[in-house]
């Protein structure tokens, strides 16, 4: 992506789960002459529709929508190959002389797709094995509290379990000798393309009301059925799998959970997703926000939208 292209910039809509970000993008299409492209790591999925409330036809109203369906469940996408994607989609959006709308909560494609994709050193499969290998005979603890000592910033950001990425700050601080949390930072001061970055957002207890609602909802129109459809045909992979929801509706098909506590599981983990997608946000300086009230339209929040676009 070219960072000098100021030819109808993207235009980003972000917030929460829940937040009316897909209808509030497609007016936005509306009044725009826009395409909407979705930065969403579960919506690539197809037959994922219910359990990520991917906008059907009818909802999308004839506006043209990207980067949706492009795997199966069983499939993994990586950030490079839909950073790429996503970029072409924009030029390509930009070139039909239309407006690009970018529309999703995933922070990690949202900031891959914003400021490019941080490389750094490639994988090491000696130092990975040797990690491993330390993990197993000393336990998680260990490797958190090396990092703690040469990149203590990664080491806070990350949890102890989180044994994949405590493993990558590692290898990067090994094999560079600068740690990762300060490539991070120097990688993400320059945006990689022009865009105006919104973020929609809720009072607590009304998002946790819209939240409960909507998995309320997703249950009821067949999330159970969606899930045992792709079990039989393929499954999930190891990122699939992660997706809000479907553990637990497996887990109910397999009669190791009651579909009431289902509900109720995915409602609080949704609701903890949703307070961590907050955090991030804040970390957006440049980003404005919309400050949605209740008995707000996707109507009105896109002419908020717009009426704050103006004033640059």
């Amino acid at each position: 992506m070219n960072p000098s292209s100021t030819a109808n910039p993207l235009l980003v809509l972000t917030g929460t789960t829940a937040s009316g970000k897909d209808s509030t993008a497609v007016v936005l299409a509306e009044r725009l002459g826009g395409e909407v492209l979705a930065l969403d790591s579960m919506k690539v999925y197809r037959g994922m529709d219910i359990g990520t409330d991917k906008p059907t036809l009818t909802e999308r109203r004839g506006i043209p929508h990207h980067l949706l369906d492009l795997l199966a469940p069983s499939e993994s996408m990586n950030l490079r190959r839909f950073v790429d994607l996503a970029h072409a989609t924009v030029q390509d959006i930009q070139a039909r002389g239309h407006q690009p709308i970018a529309v999703g909560g995933t922070a990690l494609y949202l900031k891959g797709v914003l400021h490019g994709v941080f490389e750094g050193p490639a994988a090491n499969l000696e130092l990975r094995a040797r990690l491993r290998t330390e993990a197993a005979a000393h336990g998680m603890a260990a490797l958190h509290q090396r990092l703690a000592t040469v990149d203590p910033a990664s080491a806070a950001r990350l949890h102890p379990n989180d044994y994949k990425r405590i493993e990558r700050a590692l290898e990067v601080h090994e094999l560079s000798g600068v740690p990762l949390s300060v490539q991070l930072g120097q990688w993400a001061q320059q945006p990689s393309l022009a865009a105006d970055v919104f973020v929609l957002t809720w009072p607590r207890d009304e998002l946790d009301r819209r939240i409960n609602t909507r998995v309320e909802r997703m249950f009821d129109m067949g999330l159970l059925e969606e899930v045992e459809r792709i079990l039989g045909s393929g499954g999930f992979g190891p990122q699939s799998g992660e997706a809000v929801g479907y553990r637990e509706a497996a887990a109910v098909l397999a009669g190791t959970m009651e579909r009431k506590t289902a509900v109720q599981l995915v409602q609080q983990r949704t609701r903890q997703f949703a307070r961590k997608q907050l955090t991030w946000f804040r970390s957006m300086t440049a980003a404005r926000w919309v400050e949605a009230r209740e008995g707000d339209s996707a109507e009105s929040l896109a002419e908020r939208v717009l009426s704050l676009r103006a004033r640059v």
